[in-house]
C-alpha cells in the first residue's frame, strides 16, 4: 500500500521534512497546518517541492471546531473554511481533516452537526476537495470513531467522509471491529500511531507519548485489519506527536517510521518481505581501542587467551570456552577510545539475514576484505554498532574463523593450551550471556523495534531504574531459548569528562565465586559495592553458610525470583566498556535490575580507565 507521514511526526522546517520524508521512501505526507505556516514557501512552492522529491500531499490538516455551533458561529467557520480550501487548491492537497469539536459553543446534537458538516462538503466539493471527519478521543461531544461515522451517514453528501485515527481509538478502549461495518469507499483517511500503555489524561498522552507502530502496546496490527477488510483503499499514514522524535534528527526518524510501517503490512498480510533469521547465538563481541594492554591485562585476568590473529587486519581472537572477543586496533580505534563496536551474531542463514535487514532499510555496510576472507554481511543498527550475521565452524557455510591465524599462547587460568571448543575448568567463563548497549537518548523506540523487526528478537517488558542521573531506562530482546540476550538501555548522560554512558559484556560462569576470586588474584580489580547492600541483602534472603561474607569480600550483588537466582559482579572500566561475571539458575530470565541503581552508584564514584 502507499504509505505517508504527517509533517507534524518529524523535526525541523517543513523543507526539512519533507526532504527526509521522501529519501526514507514515502510516498506522501500531510501538511500541518503549523508547517505551512511557518514556512517561507509559498503554497505553490510547497507542491513544487513535494513534486520534484515524488511525495504526493494527501492530507492537509487540522480543520478544528467546525460542526454542531450556532449558526453566526458556523458562518464564521465556512468564511474560515473558504479560505483554507482555496489555499488547498494552491497546494494541491485535495483532502482536508476536520476533528470533532472540542469548542465550548458546540451543542450535544447530533443533527445540527450533520446538518453542518454536509454544508461544509457542499462547499468542499466546488474545490474538488473532501472532508475527512475525525473523532477526537477528547471531543466535547463527539469522541468515539462510531459516532463520528453515525454522523457522516447522516449528513448522506459524497465528499463527506470519515477518518480513523488508531491513537483515538484505541486509547478510548473502543471496539474496531465496529470498522468493518462501515463503506470502505466512505473511509477517506487512515491514520496511525501506537503508544505506550499508560495511565493518564488522553490529551497529554497524545500530544507527548505516540510512538510509530510497534513500539507501543496498541493492536494497531488488529485495527488495520478491520479498515482493510472494510474496503479501504488510500494510504497508511503515520500521525505521531511525540516530544523526543521532535527534537531528535529528521532522517533517521523517517526511516524508523517506513520500517514501522513496513512490519505492519507484514504483520497483517499485505506484504511478503523476507523472513526474519532468528541468531540463535552470540559469535563474537568486538572491541575497538587504542591501547590493547589494559584489556589485555583484564581478559588474561578473566581468563582469556589470545588464540589468534585476523591474517590482514590487527585485530586479535580471545577465546574462553564459546565465549569470543575480538579486540581491534586498526584506524577506527583511534577516535573514541576503547568501546564495543560489532556483534557477530551466529545466524543459521547469514545471506537470509542480510536480506531481511536490508528489506527493513538497514544500512548494510560496506566491507573492506581480502578475495580469501569469508563473506560476511554487515548492517547498521540504530546506535551505530555493526552487526554481522556469521556461521561459525560449520561446514556448509564459510566461517569467519577462517580470517584468523592461530597463535601460540597459555591460558593464565589452567596454565595449558586452550582450544577453540575446550570448556573452561571450574570458575572459568562459558559464553556469553548478554551484552548491553547504551542507546543515544533519542533512538531508544527505534532500537527495540529494529531488533524484533530486523532480528526477529522477542522484547521484554521495559524496566526504569533509578541512577545518579535520574532514571534509566532498559528493554532487553532475546531469542527464544535465551542464547542471545541484548538489553537496550537509555537515559541521562553523564557529564562529557565522564565520556559519556559505558556499555557492557556478560559472561556467563558455572561458580562466580571462584571466578571472581581467580580474577582478583591474577591482579583484576572488581567494583567495590557498599557494606549497606549486603546488610539489606542479609534481611531480603536467607543465604547458605559463607554465601554473603563470600559476596562482600568480592562485590558480588544478588537477585532471586521465582524460577531461580542470579549472582553478578563487575569489572573496573576501560574507556566505555567493562565485564560483568554473571551466574545465572537456568529458570531465572531476568539481569538482576534490583540491583543496577547500587552497581550505577558504585561505578559514578570510580573514573573509567582510559
Amino acid at each position: 500500500m502507499r504509505t505517508s507521514i504527517a509533517t507534524v511526526s518529524l523535526s525541523g522546517a517543513l523543507t526539512e521534512k519533507l526532504t527526509a520524508a521522501a529519501r526514507a521512501g514515502f510516498d506522501g505526507v500531510e501538511i500541518f497546518e503549523n508547517d505551512l505556516l511557518a514556512s517561507p514557501l509559498t503554497p505553490e512552492e510547497v507542491r513544487a517541492r513535494c513534486a520534484d522529491l515524488g511525495l504526493s500531499i494527501d492530507l492537509y490538516q487540522p480543520m478544528r471546531d467546525i460542526e454542531a455551533v450556532p449558526s453566526e458561529e458556523f458562518a464564521r467557520n465556512l468564511r474560515r473554511a473558504e479560505h483554507k480550501f482555496r489555499l488547498m487548491e494552491r497546494l494541491g492537497a485535495d483532502t482536508v481533516l476536520v476533528c470533532s469539536s472540542v469548542s465550548p459553543l458546540a451543542e450535544d446534537d447530533d443533527a445540527l452537526a450533520a446538518f453542518q458538516l454536509r454544508r461544509l462538503a457542499e462547499l468542499a466539493e466546488g474545490f474538488g476537495i473532501r472532508v475527512a471527519y475525525e473523532a477526537l478521543a477528547w471531543g466535547r461531544h463527539v469522541s468515539t470513531y462510531d459516532h463520528a461515522w453515525r454522523i457522516v451517514e447522516a449528513a448522506d453528501h459524497p465528499a463527506l467522509g470519515t477518518c480513523l485515527d488508531s491513537f483515538h481509538i484505541l486509547a478510548r478502549g473502543s471496539d474496531p471491529k465496529g470498522i468493518e461495518d462501515i463503506p470502505g469507499e466512505k473511509i477517506f483517511f487512515l491514520q496511525l500511531a501506537d503508544a505506550p500503555l499508560m495511565a493518564m489524561d488522553v490529551l497529554q498522552w497524545s500530544r507527548h507519548y505516540r510512538c510509530f507502530p510497534g513500539q507501543g502496546g496498541f493492536d494497531v496490527a488488529g485495527l488495520v485489519g478491520h479498515v482493510m477488510r472494510a474496503g479501504y483503499e488510500g494510504p497508511l499514514s503515520l500521525e505521531v506527536f511525540n516530544d523526543v522524535f521532535r527534537q531528535a534528527e529528521a532522517g533517521p526518524t523517517a526511516v524508523d517510521a517506513l520500517r514501522s510501517l513496513l512490519v505492519l503490512q507484514e504483520s497483517v498480510g499485505l506484504t511478503e518481505p523476507p523472513a526474519p533469521v532468528v541468531p540463535t547465538g552470540i559469535a563474537f563481541a568486538e572491541l575497538v581501542t587504542p591501547d590493547v594492554e589494559p584489556l589485555s591485562e583484564i581478559l588474561e585476568a578473566l581468563g582469556f587467551a589470545r588464540t589468534a590473529r585476523h591474517r590482514s587486519k590487527p585485530v586479535d581472537l580471545w577465546q574462553q570456552g564459546e565465549a569470543r572477543l575480538l579486540l581491534n586496533t586498526g584506524p577506527a580505534a583511534r577516535r573514541d577510545g576503547t568501546q564495543l563496536a560489532a556483534v557477530g551474531l551466529e545466524s543459521p542463514d547469514p545471506a537470509g539475514a542480510a536480506r531481511r535487514a536490508e528489506a527493513l532499510l538497514a544500512p548494510v555496510l560496506p566491507r573492506r576484505r581480502a578475495p580469501e576472507d569469508a563473506p560476511l554481511d554487515a548492517v547498521a543498527a540504530p546506535d551505530g554498532t555493526e552487526l554481522f550475521f556469521c556461521a561459525t565452524d560449520r561446514p556448509e557455510l564459510p566461517s569467519w574463523t577462517g580470517d584468523f591465524e592461530p597463535t601460540a599462547h597459555k591460558s593464565p587460568v589452567a596454565h595449558t593450551p586452550l582450544v577453540a571448543h575446550e570448556s573452561p575448568v571450574g570458575g572459568g567463563i562459558h559464553r556469553i550471556d548478554h551484552l548491553a548497549l547504551t542507546q543515544p537518548w533519542h533512538q531508544f523506540d527505534e532500537a527495540a523495534l529494529f531488533h524484533h523487526s530486523v532480528l526477529g528478537l522477542g522484547a521484554q517488558e521495559s524496566v526504569d531504574v533509578a541512577d545518579p542521573y535520574g532514571l534509566l531506562r532498559s528493554r532487553a530482546v532475546t531469542n527464544a531459548d535465551g542464547s542471545v540476550r541484548i538489553a537496550l538501555g537509555v537515559g541521562a548522560a553523564p557529564s562529557a569528562d565522564e565520556g559519556g554512558r559505558a556499555q557492557h559484556i556478560a559472561l556467563a560462569t558455572g561458580d562466580i565465586v571462584t571466578a571472581a576470586r581467580r580474577f582478583r588474584d591474577a591482579g583484576g580489580r572488581l567494583l567495590p559495592i557498599p557494606a549497606n547492600y549486603y546488610d539489606d541483602l542479609a534481611a531480603k534472603y536467607e543465604l547458605g553458610d559463607g554465601e554473603l561474607e563470600a559476596y562482600r569480600e568480592l562485590g558480588i550483588l544478588y537477585d532471586r525470583d521465582a524460577d531461580g537466582a542470579f549472582r553478578h559482579c563487575y569489572t573496573e572500566t576501560i574507556g566505555r566498556v567493562f565485564f560483568e561475571l554473571v551466574q545465572r539458575d537456568a529458570g531465572y530470565r531476568g539481569y538482576g535490575a534490583q540491583n543496577a541503581p547500587v552497581r550505577l552508584a558504585a561505578q559514578h564514584v570510580r573514573r573509567p580507565v582510559r
